[in-house]
């Protein structure tokens, strides 16, 4: 079982032809309401790729609320869990350009009043994992790794969006995942002088022994656990946008931890959703099944990589 406490938000998509600088305007056709949150998204990631899934957190008593749980309930994620709040659902503003390359804006909303007291009575042990991203409060995050911790599950946790991280909070993680932008966050965090994200992330992992992955769009991603490197391509694919490819990598990634699979395993599987996120516009929307990715993930392993659709 992968548990997630983290976001849940509305997401309300615009396509421009270009993103706009500081002080501009850009007009685009129109726009989509689509659910969306990173905990949601990693969720719902974990999901289509094969396991079971309890989402905590929380939305409002609004009509966006049910917007933002549908795709969760329908794809069989346990949301029992989320509780409503008397602040509105969590949105998302996000611009995203000819080229898929996007901006976000997100407003906490209910998220802000996500508890990790929802977890206390989850039958949740050994062999389960615990999913944390950083749109909840910081103090719930590092309660919720604490209760896992004290349960034996694994911590997986995504430092996204980017910033340090408590050494209390590291202490308790089992891996983290950053972006190439993010690890240069988490490298300033923790005093590193290196700005190169390969020696951040094998140094992370020897100091305190912390698997590390950086994802790296377009160049997959890269895994330094127990002194051993791991790198991993990322698929061919026409890309559309890039909404969500973190999200996907890290449900994906959970999932196939869940199931057993290695590291070097588990960051193909991470990789090929996270190629395949991009290939569909939208958050949720975009996030690939067990099938597909399994077939990337096969591609992967081979490293003999045609273009790739979901």
């Amino acid at each position: 079982m992968i548990v997630v406490f983290g976001s849940l938000n509305i997401d309300l998509v615009a396509r421009v032809p270009v993103l706009p600088s500081a002080g501009e305007t850009v007009l685009g056709p129109g726009y989509a309401v689509v659910p969306g949150g990173k905990g949601a998204n990693q969720a719902l990631a974990a999901r289509r790729a094969g396991a079971e899934v309890v989402m905590v957190g929380a939305v409002g008593r609004d009509g966006f609320a049910e917007t933002a749980l549908g795709a969760l309930a329908e794809a069989g994620v346990d949301i029992t869990r989320v509780a409503r709040a008397e602040a509105p659902t969590g949105a998302a503003f996000i611009a995203v350009d000819a080229a898929g390359r996007n901006q976000i804006v997100v407003a906490a909303g209910a998220n802000a009043q996500a508890s990790a007291a929802s977890l206390d009575d989850l039958p949740a042990g050994d062999g389960d994992i615990l999913m944390l991203q950083w749109e909840v409060p910081e103090a719930e995050i590092l309660t919720a790794a604490r209760w896992a911790r004290s349960r034996g599950l694994k911590v997986l946790l995504n430092r996204a969006p980017a910033g340090p991280v408590p050494a209390a909070l590291l202490a308790l993680v089992d891996v983290i995942i950053v972006n190439e932008h993010e690890v240069l966050a988490l490298a300033e965090n923790l005093d590193l002088a290196s700005r190169d994200v390969e020696t951040i992330a094998s140094e992370i992992d020897r100091r305190l022994k912390v698997t590390t992955i950086v994802t790296l769009g377009a160049e997959g991603a890269v895994a330094w656990g127990g002194g051993v490197r791991c790198p991993v391509p990322a698929l061919k694919v026409d890309v559309v946008d890039t909404t969500a490819a973190g999200d996907a990598f890290c449900g994906a990634f959970a999932a196939a931890l869940a199931q057993g699979r290695g590291l070097t395993s588990a960051v193909e599987y991470g990789s090929a959703a996270g190629s395949l996120a991009c290939t569909r516009f939208g958050a949720q929307p975009s996030l690939p099944g067990r099938a597909a990715i399994e077939q990337g993930a096969a591609l992967l392993a081979t490293r003999d990589i045609p273009l790739a659709s979901q």
